[in-house]
């Protein structure tokens, strides 16, 4: 398969398949423990029906949103991912360009391998920063300066790891950071000797954000440990409202799925939420983010910017998710597989893919602006 005969997330899914070693393609695709909340996640969207209206005249369609302060010219971003210079050389690079080209946000994890820097300096496009609550408070404080600094627009703060969840495909093939793999796992990197030609080809593997702290040859702690031993389960309300108030900016909280959170975030200063579990990565048999996102719409959508994330593979999944009431809708696989498959050409090809799907969409629903999606468009089942 070649690129130009990707024309969905499946046919990006099954390149990246094909071109990583096993461990690595597992991690992207992988979830927590039976992965059902991984699937749940898309299967929310089969339960819902698009309701078209016709001869409404619509040959020019606007698909710009604003949301956490930021115009954007498409309602879905780049959510922000961790380790993506393991996926392709290129990493960040690739996304942040690409949504660039695009005009949409794109996020900077904490455990990225480009530094939010170099990122916010190249591409002029709105910059998301997600971080975790570490048990060092120091360091947490240097993370929202550093951001300041740089010049990040939204801060975004993922409640929902404050433990790792249990990805047993993971586990079965050794994959951690430094690489502990087992024998099957050394296998799969041997029948993919081209991964390997790029990755010690190119420069070397580091993770910007946490150099200090993270290290990739063994003399601090690992990516596994980092998730143990740096971040601290004892996070609470009064910690995250100390940080929005040093933030003093657009904040997000990723990972909150109830209305009493959602409140409560209103009442500590957040301006956004992201409907999130973390790609089923985290809790497994949690409920979908598009199952649960009229009902937080319904408690705050009009004094918080609500968004989500989680299962999103088409166009029409967006239209959905505006439609109940989202700002816009956070992508993270879907433009993962196609980075995997082809680098910055893979993820452009995606994003444009998305974009097609997008207005060919609100053609047919009789939409020519987000703001007419409405839930009058929507039928459950």
């Amino acid at each position: 398969m070649r690129l130009q005969h990707c024309h969905n997330f499946h046919d990006f899914r099954e390149l990246a398949r094909r071109r990583l070693p096993g461990p690595i393609f597992d991690y992207i695709d992988g979830a927590a423990d039976d992965e059902v909340t991984y699937r749940r996640n898309t299967a929310s969207f089969e339960r819902c029906d698009l309701v078209p209206n016709v001869l409404r005249g619509v040959e020019t369609v606007d698909l710009s949103v604003t949301v956490m302060g930021q115009k954007l010219a498409l309602p879905f971003y780049c959510s922000p991912t961790a380790l993506q210079r393991l996926f392709h050389h290129q990493g960040e690079r690739a996304v942040a360009a690409a949504a660039s080209q695009y005009g949409t946000m794109f996020g900077v994890s904490s455990l990225g391998t480009v530094s939010m820097e170099e990122l916010r300096q190249t591409y002029a496009t709105p910059q998301m920063y997600q971080f975790y609550f570490h048990k060092d408070r120091g360091l947490n404080r240097a993370m929202i300066q550093r951001a300041k600094e740089a010049g990040v627009e939204v801060m975004a703060l993922t409640v929902d790891s404050i433990t790792g969840g249990n990805r047993e495909r993971d586990l079965r093939t050794g994959f951690t950071i430094p690489f502990r793999l087992t024998l099957a796992g050394m296998l799969q990197f041997a029948i993919k000797p081209m991964w390997a030609l790029n990755y010690l080809t190119h420069e070397g593997f580091k993770l910007p954000q946490l150099d200090e702290h993270v290290d990739m040859g063994g003399r601090t702690v690992s990516i596994e440990r980092y998730f143990t031993e740096m971040l601290d389960p004892s996070m609470t309300w009064d910690n995250v409202a100390e940080l929005v108030r040093d933030w003093n900016g657009q904040f997000c909280l990723k990972g909150l799925m109830s209305v009493a959170d959602a409140r409560r975030a209103i009442e500590i200063g957040c301006t956004g939420i992201i409907l999130s579990n973390h790609g089923g990565r985290q809790l497994d048999g949690s409920r979908a983010p598009f199952d649960q996102l009229a009902e937080i719409v319904d408690a705050v959508g009009d004094r918080i910017d609500v968004m989500m994330d989680g299962g999103i593979q088409r166009g029409t999944h967006v239209l959905k998710a505006l439609s109940v009431g989202a700002k816009a809708v956070g992508v993270g696989r879907y433009y993962l597989f196609p980075l995997a498959a082809a680098g910055q050409r893979g993820v452009e090809r995606a994003l444009g893919q998305m974009r097609a799907e997008i207005e060919r969409g609100m053609k047919l629903m009789g939409c020519t602006s987000i703001t007419q999606l409405a839930r009058d468009n929507l039928r459950y089942r």
